[in-house]
């Protein structure tokens, strides 16, 4: 049985690529910042000094260039990790992902793979504004071809890790910066967990159950893990019994799970840190909608989310639009309390 250590979500991201690029020499990461500083949310801590500047390559403020330079490259044969600093910086790259990175094995019959991961920070939470605060785990699985991973603690984020640097397909691995234990930032504690030394694998598309329990479902991901976690807890207290659904993966996205989780509660609450509109809070929603033929729900579901509008550089402002434990346990108490939902009939 393989050895466990408690690593912060940082240390568990850069020994999953070290341990892939010393089992496969195709591997290599490149991105602004990623070598001797180790990337600024420390995803490739220590990797500069481990494979040398060949395979850990800090490349200019250009990140239309080195995606499609890791397009190509995927194309040839290798298989690149870029690392886009903050997914708010998309919009100055976003052909090449959108228009290549992900459509090109189809427009080229599958006769090429692109086997690259895009790993990029995500959330709010420490006061850095509109341009630098975003989720947009939906613009991502809006949009064929790309796969979006979304760890919310160190042992699945070296396991879906690995997983994506040996997929054949490109993966867009979004990790969210309040819980990748920095020490010049808050974060969440729990998200630093005990991780195998040995590589393994956390498989796509598996969702998590945090917790067990009965009276409503809480489908969430990310940073909001932790923060649907805490509010449980306190539900607890009030004698409401909550299940928490950590997706894990929004492409491709555990159906079956949220489906199982919400037919034995009756009740689904959504917590969501993108914005609220034509997002994951309304996918899932639509999900149990479509099937109401097996699952019959005690209350409306209920969204949380961020409201249309850029996030805030106010602090308070900022705490006021991105859903908190307390607006979480507000929203469960309320679904718990309304009254049934009538069946239509038929």
């Amino acid at each position: 049985m393989s050895e466990s250590r408690t690593l912060t979500m940082a240390q568990a991201i850069s020994e999953a690529i070290a341990q892939e690029m010393e089992r496969d020499p195709t591997v290599f990461v490149m991105g602004e910042d990623i070598g001797r500083y180790g990337g600024i949310f420390g995803a490739t801590g220590g990797l500069l000094d481990k494979f040398g500047k060949d395979r850990i390559m800090d490349t200019p403020i250009s990140e239309t260039a080195f995606i499609g330079a890791a397009t190509g490259a995927a194309a040839a044969g290798m298989r690149p990790i870029a690392e886009l600093m903050f997914v708010d910086f998309f919009g100055v790259c976003m052909d090449q992902i959108y228009n290549h990175l992900a459509k090109n094995t189809y427009m080229a019959g599958g006769n090429i793979r692109l086997p690259v991961v895009l790993m990029t920070a995500v959330g709010g939470g420490y006061n850095d504004a509109a341009q630098h605060s975003q989720c947009l785990f939906a613009t991502f699985a809006h949009m064929p071809g790309l796969k979006v991973v979304v760890p919310s603690n160190a042992y699945d984020a070296k396991g879906l890790m690995i997983q994506a640097i040996r997929d054949d397909n490109p993966v867009m691995f979004m990790f969210h910066k309040g819980i990748m234990g920095l020490p010049w930032m808050a974060y969440f504690e729990g998200s630093t967990t005990e991780v195998p030394q040995a590589p393994y694998t956390v498989p796509f598309g598996e969702a998590r159950t945090v917790r067990e329990g009965r009276d409503l479902t809480i489908v969430t991901l990310s940073q909001m893990v932790h923060k649907a976690a805490q509010a449980a807890a306190a539900l607890e207290r009030d004698g409401i019994d909550v299940e928490v659904i950590d997706l894990r993966t929004l492409v491709p996205l555990d159906r079956k799970a949220v489906l199982k989780s919400v037919a034995k509660t009756g009740r689904l609450l959504v917590a969501d840190e993108d914005y609220l509109s034509f997002g994951l809070s309304g996918e899932i929603a639509a999900i149990v909608a479509e099937n109401l033929d097996t699952v019959q729900l005690r209350a409306p579901v209920k969204r949380l989310a961020v409201p249309d509008v850029p996030i805030p550089y106010s602090r308070p402002l900022e705490r006021f639009v991105i859903p908190q434990v307390d607006s979480i346990v507000e929203a469960a108490r309320a679904l718990c309390s309304a009254p049934a939902v009538q069946a239509v009939p038929a």
